[in-house]
């Protein structure tokens, strides 16, 4: 384990921003939720999840969800104990007939791949892979019955459209797209889409630990064709028993009720300010400060060379090499602004930095003022 020598660098109290946590998972919860939390805390946590109380929290989540995400009727919103890495196990028993292709673009795109191609029940996945800081394109082929898409590459900042393969309709192979950091910040279509799933910990400012799934008609009836006794599957995967106790407004385990409670929070106050157009205008300001700043600095340049690649959510921005970007996240970290270090396995001498819609867009703009601070003391 590397310590860092951490310079004494005091970034001035008028360039500090209000809330110094710019993670990109776990991200920024509001102080709102967490006092809500805290206000009905002996009267929600250890109490029951098959009762009222909590399957009213439940109901409200798969609704406030499927406004959030202007769900077309017939859709449905399943969720789950472990987050998308228990996701991704569930859908190589309960989504994946034979043969499903993955766009890889980095760390977290490429994580599903290797699941599919884990399993012996499959046949070994197409995958299509690009540089980290761009995304490939989906190819139709034949013989897939599902496409792995990612909203947004977590691990390098990209961000792609959702758009299902020419020619292929729903009920010849599913479209299924990992949101976990873009799920309540970035516009799509809900019709290109089959499959949107995703953790709370990100867009939707809460704890980890939990999936939740936007299922169409096509992934529905999927799910029914394939789940026990057809398929084997452990029961805490099998999608078709997520499916029935969603419907029953439960989950198969115990959840955990903190993270449902600050789901449900967040939903309520994305939707009660303008939805997800709101949030993703909001997201977008974020951006601009931070890339408009990259571009104009000499000292700091966008990861993400193309433009329309940029994700609005996470921000990878390249610090010049006679900078230490390890260094400079240290010194954040010791005037309280925190989780701004480059993603671990990319390797690259850079910030990375959460902006999903509990990050204040001033916010960033000051972390930008900061960050300049910081380079100009340790050059000096």
């Amino acid at each position: 384990m590397t310590t860092i020598e951490v310079p004494d660098i005091r970034i001035p109290t008028d360039l500090l921003p209000a809330d110094g946590r710019f993670g990109s998972g776990p991200s920024k919860v509001r102080p709102e939720a967490l006092a809500a939390l805290a206000g009905v805390g002996v009267t929600w946590m250890g109490t029951s999840h098959r009762q009222a109380p909590v399957k009213a929290v439940v109901a409200s989540v798969r609704s406030g969800l499927a406004e959030l995400l202007r769900l077309p009727a017939g859709y449905e919103v399943l969720l789950g104990n472990g987050g998308t890495t228990a996701f991704w196990d569930a859908a190589v028993f309960g989504l994946i007939a034979d043969h499903s292709q993955h766009l890889a673009f980095g760390e977290f795109s490429s994580k599903f791949a290797g699941a599919v191609a884990a399993a012996p029940h499959l046949e070994a996945p197409d995958v299509i892979e690009s540089p980290p800081g761009t995304h490939p394109e989906v190819r139709a082929g034949e013989g897939i019955d599902l496409y792995a898409l990612t909203h947004n590459e977590t691990s390098t900042g990209v961000a792609m459209a959702l758009r299902r393969p020419a020619g292929v309709a729903a009920d010849e192979a599913l479209v299924a797209v990992d949101a976990t950091s873009a799920a309540g910040a970035v516009l799509f279509d809900p019709e290109e889409v089959d499959v949107y799933y995703l953790a709370p910990q990100k867009a939707l400012a809460a704890d980890g630990g939990l999936w939740l799934a936007a299922c169409s008609p096509a992934a529905v009836d999927r799910i029914g064709r394939l789940r026990s006794p057809k398929r084997w599957c452990p029961p805490s995967l099998d999608l078709g028993i997520a499916l029935d106790n969603s419907r029953a407004d439960q989950t198969y385990n115990t959840p955990a009720l903190a993270t449902l409670f600050l789901v449900d929070q967040q939903l309520r106050w994305l939707n009660g300010n303008g939805g997800l157009e709101w949030a993703a205008a909001r997201c977008g300001r974020s951006a601009a400060a931070l890339y408009g700043w990259a571009e104009a600095s000499d000292h700091a340049s966008p990861f993400v060379a193309d433009p329309a690649q940029r994700s609005p959510v996470v921000g990878t921005v390249d610090l010049d090499a006679s900078v230490d970007a390890g260094t400079v996240s240290a010194v954040l970290r010791a005037n309280g602004i925190v989780d701004t270090d480059a993603y671990r396995k990319l390797g690259r001498n850079q910030v990375r930095v959460g902006m999903f819609p509990a990050v204040e867009p001033d916010d960033v703009a000051a972390l930008c003022a900061c960050i300049d601070h910081v380079v100009a003391a340790l050059t000096a």
